[in-house]
């Protein structure tokens, strides 16, 4: 199969967890005979400085002409004082904007050999955990018109959403709870937000179209309670921009770290973005320690979307074996137990795609 995969390392450990994406990327191209064509861009802060913008021009048509963007990780705290549109997030904004990227999915899967990571959890019920969360990415207070009143002293950002727009991602999370356990959980605050009220109106609607799936809808805090004390009872969540980012990174403890998270950004035109959920993480730059499961398995993600589906079960063959056998690193290894390091995480994957 010939793609072209724009890849963009981004800030922090974006870099380090991106360096074993491709090194599994590589591996399945050999292995499988694939014609990967690969095209490295920046964004972030090394564009603010070489170009004064965090996500040039350029970076953006590459990725408009691409099959797929792999993408590392973006934002570095000294930028928080910049003006908006000029900080590391932004220029990611923009990408998934001009993209026309609308669904982000994140799939939260229990992982029996490191449930000592996620400590205050019930543990007996997480090996059977496993949902995804469709969040609702073009849209929603994110990108909302904001600014200051009264010389700074009033802050107001704005939060729309249209019924196309939830009736776009409403399709795309009733088919896959069709395809999986039937069941579809809206989380939403319809008791205070009109814009909640609106979500469940057509996703309401839109559930007569799919007899078979059960719909349940939850207020956000009711959904966030229980995705620790019950998260065996989800298995498609669908919410608006600010709750999917939120609860999915609140789940993430239910995989032991928010480093073990992939996602894909999925748009308009057969668009797709692949990212690990977890920030640039400056702190841990450089010093080969970053978790990359949620960057390899991003790309397990990717083949995936491909209809490479041979390709994905081998990559998550890989990281349950490395789970499994402890080949992890800092932040789900039991304290008492050796850690590795970034590298000699992918080289064990690396390894079992060569001979698997």
């Amino acid at each position: 199969m010939k793609k072209r995969i724009v890849i963009i390392e981004g800030d922090g450990i974006g870099p380090e967890v991106i360096r074993q994406g491709k090194k599994i990327l590589l591996c399945i191209n050999n292995k499988f005979n694939h014609n990967f064509l690969y095209t490295e861009a920046i964004a972030g802060k090394l564009a603010i400085r070489k170009y004064n913008n965090p996500m040039p021009d350029d970076t953006i048509e590459n990725c408009l002409k691409a099959d797929a963007v792999l993408f590392g990780a973006i934002g570095d705290d000294k930028y928080d004082n910049y003006p908006i549109g000029m900080r590391p997030e932004d220029g990611l904004l923009r990408l998934r904007k001009k993209m026309r990227l609308f669904c982000n999915i994140r799939p939260i899967i229990g992982y029996e050999n490191i449930h000592y990571s996620s400590n205050t959890i019930n543990k007996p019920i997480l090996p059977n955990v496993d949902f995804v969360i469709y969040r609702e990415l073009s849209s929603g207070i994110y990108f909302g018109k904001k600014g200051r009143l009264k010389n700074g002293e009033i802050a107001y950002d704005y939060c729309m959403y249209s019924k196309d727009e939830i009736k776009e991602i409403g399709i795309m999370a009733f088919q896959a709870a069709d395809a999986r356990k039937k069941k579809l959980t809206l989380v939403d605050k319809a008791n205070v937000l009109e814009t909640s009220r609106l979500w469940r109106e057509v996703i309401q609607k839109l559930a007569l179209d799919y007899p078979h799936v059960q719909l349940e809808c939850l207020y956000v805090d009711n959904a966030s309670m229980k995705i620790i004390m019950n998260p065996i009872d989800f298995d498609v969540i669908l919410s608006d921009n600010m709750f999917g980012d939120i609860l999915s990174d609140e789940a993430s403890i239910l995989s032991g770290s928010l480093g073990m998270i992939p996602s894909a950004s999925i748009g308009k035109n057969k668009k797709a973005l692949f990212e690990p959920i977890h920030g640039s993480y400056p702190q841990a730059a450089g010093k080969n320690i970053a978790n990359p499961l949620g960057c390899i398995l991003s790309v397990s993600m990717m083949f995936h979307y491909f209809g490479l589906y041979k390709e994905q079960k081998l990559i998550e063959n890989a990281v349950k074996n490395s789970i499994n056998n402890n080949i992890i690193t800092k932040d789900i290894v039991h304290p008492l137990e050796k850690y590795y390091s970034t590298e000699e995480v992918g080289n064990y994957i690396e390894l079992y795609i060569k001979n698997h």
